[in-house]
């Protein structure tokens, strides 16, 4: 008799993401602590800013959940200065989740932004969904985005965008310096350090989220004059892409 072939979609389950929670009410983070442990995620709780640089110095983790108000060192910096070092995901939570804290947390380099009281539920679907866009491999991004068809130009003077339905878009200074390279190796990650360079005199002084801001900008304009998105895509750990065909 012939046995029926076992199903492998359930044999290779997604690793849970390793997460550091970092929360200096102690109340607060042992309730979410229990409740993420219950969910199966591998979790570490963290009163301070402190005591996360000194647990990142010995333990990675996938995804850090950040309170913003935290003593000493507050969230905002925190995540300026995780950003610098690290891909590490960044949830930040705060009682206060007015559209300007958001602006401020997402300028900073958070990926997402919770307001207290915490949904547990919440909390643990945007951990696995953050947790699983991470780690899509950057080569996979670039091929993806590669099949793209090519409708964008500069003009030789790099100031004009031109795309689909031959609209023009004026370009302001900034734009040009930030698109310059990436039309010019369409297709290729182009490093972060190289844009920052075209952009200033003074790339030590530069902090690199204004690189997303500015994409941000740049393609609310594009949106609004061409109704489509331009295909430039930030890959993680990589730099910045613009489709090609």
């Amino acid at each position: 008799m012939n046995e029926r072939p076992r199903s492998t979609s359930a044999v290779m389950k997604p690793a849970l993401a390793r997460v550091v929670l970092v929360e200096d009410d102690e109340e607060l983070r042992s309730l979410l602590l229990a409740d993420l442990v219950a969910r199966g995620f591998q979790v570490v709780g963290l009163p301070s800013a402190e005591r996360l640089y000194r647990h990142l110095a010995v333990q990675s983790c996938d995804v850090v959940v950040l309170d913003i108000g935290l003593p000493g060192e507050d969230g905002y910096s925190v995540t300026a200065h995780l950003r610098q070092l690290s891909t590490v995901g960044i949830i930040l939570l705060t009682a206060r989740g007015g559209p300007a804290e958001m602006r401020r947390g997402l300028k900073h380099g958070a990926d997402l932004f919770l307001t207290k009281p915490v949904d547990y539920d919440a909390l643990a679907s945007s951990i696995s969904n953050l947790h699983a866009r991470l780690m899509r491999p950057a080569v996979a991004d670039s091929a993806i985005e590669a099949k793209t068809p090519m409708t964008w130009s500069l003009t030789a003077d790099g100031w004009t965008l031109r795309g689909p339905q031959g609209l023009q878009l004026q370009l302001l200074e900034a734009e040009r310096a930030f698109l310059q390279p990436l039309f010019a190796r369409a297709g290729q990650a182009v490093p972060r350090e190289e844009l920052i360079a075209a952009l200033t005199n003074e790339p030590w002084d530069y902090d690199p989220h204004r690189l997303e801001v500015l994409l941000h900008r740049l393609r609310s304009r594009v949106r609004a004059r061409f109704d489509c998105a331009l295909p430039v895509r930030a890959i993680r750990g990589a730099g910045y892409l613009l489709a090609s065909e």
